[in-house]
C-alpha cells in the first residue's frame, strides 16, 4: 500500500509543478554499449575527430557513471531521473523479458513536451510503456547508420516553429549483433558492421594488432579481433555525430542547442556490461552548452546517470522546485575542472535479461568502492551475447583457473557477498579488502551509506538486510 501511495504522490508532484518553456534546443545523443575509450579520452588508435571536436568546444567529464550496465534499465534511469529499482524498469523491456516502468512515472520527453518542447525520438528507445516514455514524433532510420539518422533528423532541426526541439538521438552502435563472423577463424562479433558498409558512411577498418586491450580483458587474438570490430562501429558513431553537428550548423541552430553525448553504459564484453565493475559503469559524457564561454573544459566531477534528466530540465527552465528525481543538475559546474561536492556515486542493478537475476548495489567515492552482491550464492549470470562472445569462450574453454584479464574464470563467475576496493591503489578492482582489519571503519561507513541510499530511493531490496 505504501508503494502505491508513494507513486501516486510522485504523479501529483509532477502534475502540479509549473513548467515554463525555454527558447533553446536540446540534443541528447545516447550510444549503445560504449566505453570512454576513444580519441579525446586518451585512445590514440581509435580516431574520433568529431567527438574530439565536440569535447574541445564543451566539457568532457572524466568520471561519469551509469547506475546499471544494462540497456533498458539504464535508459529508464536516464529518462526518468530515478534508479531502476524505483521506476520499475528492473531489466529488459522487449520480448519475454517484459519489464516496464510504473505507469505513474513522468519521463523526460513528456515533461519537456509539457514545457513547450517538440520531443522527437530517432533510434533505440528500449523502455516501456510507451505511454510513460512518449515522444511527440518518432523518426525512422537505420539505427546502425548514425549518418542516415542525422539526415533523417534534418526536417525537425530546420523546421520553422515557435517551439524548441528536444531530439533524442539513439544509435544502435556499437552494440554487439548476432553471432560471430563465420568466415573469420576467430569468429569475432561484427558489432553491426557490414561487409559492404553503409550509405553515406566511410568504413574505417582497424587492424587487431593495433587495438588497445584494457586490463579487464584478456590479450588474445580473439579479443583483439572483437575490439577491432568494436572500433569500426564506434567510428561510425563519430561520423553520425559529425553529420548531426553539421546539420545544426547549416540550419543555424548549433549556437542555440545544448548537446549532450553519452552512452547507456560500458562496452559489451564480459567484465564490463552487466557488471557493477568500473568498465561496465563508466561512460563517456561530453556536454556543449551553447552560451558558456569557457570551452575545452575537462571536469573531474563524479556524475551519475540520474543527474542527466535534472540537468536537461534545468537548461529548459522546467526543473520542478519540488522534485522526486534522484539526481541533481550539473549545469552550474560545466565551466569548472574540480568542482566541490561531486565525489560520490551509487549504482543499482537487478536484472539484464529475465533469466539473469543478480541484484547488486554499489557505493563509490574517489578512493573506495563497495559492492553488495545480494544473490552472491548464485553464479554470476551471462547475457546471451556475452556468453557467446569469442573473447569469453576463448578463455572459458581453458578451464576455471584460466585468466580472464586479471581474474580467473572461477573468480569472475562466483563472487563474494561483499567486495571492497581501494580504487586509487587498485583501479582494476581485483584485491578485495572487505576483511582487511585496517579498513573496518571504512567498510562499516560505506555499508551505512549504502543502506541510507536504499532507504532514500525506496529500494525494495533493502529488505534483504533483514535476512543477514
Amino acid at each position: 500500500m505504501k508503494a502505491k501511495l508513494s507513486f501516486a504522490c510522485l504523479a501529483l508532484l509532477y502534475a502540479f509543478t509549473p513548467l515554463t518553456a525555454a527558447p533553446k534546443n536540446i540534443v541528447l545523443i545516447i550510444t549503445d554499449d560504449q566505453s570512454p575509450d576513444f580519441g579525446c579520452y586518451g585512445n590514440k588508435v581509435l580516431k574520433t575527430p568529431n567527438l574530439d571536436q565536440l569535447a574541445d568546444e564543451g566539457t568532457r567529464f572524466r568520471n561519469a557513471f551509469a547506475t546499471t550496465a544494462s540497456c533498458s534499465a539504464s535508459r529508464s534511469v536516464l529518462l526518468s531521473g530515478m534508479h531502476n529499482h524505483a521506476n520499475g524498469q528492473y531489466g529488459h523491456a522487449h520480448a519475454f523479458h517484459k519489464f516496464s516502468s510504473y505507469p505513474t512515472m513522468k519521463s523526460l520527453p513528456v515533461m519537456l513536451s509539457g514545457a513547450g518542447y517538440r520531443s522527437v525520438l530517432i533510434g533505440k528507445l528500449h523502455v516501456e510503456p510507451e505511454s510513460v516514455y512518449h515522444f511527440d514524433e518518432v523518426l525512422k532510420a537505420n539505427a546502425r547508420n548514425p549518418v542516415a539518422m542525422a539526415d533523417a533528423s534534418r526536417p525537425v532541426i530546420e523546421a520553422k516553429s515557435d517551439k524548441p526541439f528536444f531530439l533524442y538521438f539513439a544509435p544502435a552502435d556499437p552494440h554487439r549483433e548476432g553471432l560471430g563472423i563465420k568466415d573469420d577463424p576467430l569468429h569475432p562479433n561484427s558489432f553491426g558492421n557490414r561487409p559492404k558498409g553503409f550509405p553515406g558512411v566511410e568504413t574505417v577498418v582497424y587492424d587487431p594488432k593495433d587495438v588497445i586491450v584494457p586490463a579487464f580483458l584478456p590479450d588474445t587474438p580473439a579479443c583483439r579481433a572483437e575490439l577491432a570490430q568494436y572500433y569500426q562501429s564506434v567510428a561510425r558513431v563519430d561520423q553520425g555525430v559529425g553529420r548531426l553537428i553539421q546539420i545544426l550548423k547549416d540550419t543555424k541552430k548549433y549556437d542555440d542547442t545544448l548537446i549532450i553525448f553519452q552512452s547507456d553504459h560500458g562496452i559489451a564484453f564480459p567484465g564490463a556490461k552487466t557488471t557493477a565493475y568500473d568498465p561496465g559503469l563508466r561512460i563517456p559524457l561530453i556536454v556543449r552548452h551553447p552560451t558558456i564561454e569557457k570551452r575545452g573544459v575537462v571536469n573531474d566531477a563524479m556524475i551519475s546517470m540520474v543527474d542527466i534528466m535534472p540537468t536537461v530540465l534545468d537548461f529548459a527552465g522546467a526543473l520542478p522546485k519540488t522534485s522526486p528525481l534522484h539526481g541533481r543538475s550539473f549545469l552550474s559546474i560545466l565551466s569548472e575542472s574540480q568542482p566541490k561536492g561531486w565525489d560520490e556515486i551509487y549504482a543499482s542493478h537487478t536484472f539484464h535479461e529475465i533469466t539473469m537475476y543478480y541484484p547488486m548495489r554499489v557505493v563509490r567515492d574517489r578512493q573506495y568502492k563497495l559492492l553488495w552482491n545480494i544473490a552472491h550464492p548464485l553464479p554470476f549470470p551471462f547475457a546471451s551475447d556475452l556468453w557467446e562472445a569469442a573473447t569469453w569462450q576463448d578463455v572459458h574453454r581453458k578451464g576455471p583457473d584460466a585468466l580472464y584479464g586479471k581474474r580467473t574464470v572461477k573468480q569472475y563467475i562466483q563472487r563474494p557477498k561483499f567486495e571492497l576496493y581501494d580504487i586509487q591503489q587498485d583501479p582494476d578492482e581485483v584485491k578485495n579488502l572487505i576483511d582487511d582489519p585496517k579498513l573496518t571503519t571504512v567498510r562499516d561507513a560505506m555499508l551505512d551509506r549504502l543502506k541510507s541510499f536504499q532507504k532514500k530511493t525506496n529500494d525494495p531490496w533493502i529488505s534483504k538486510w533483514n535476512y543477514e
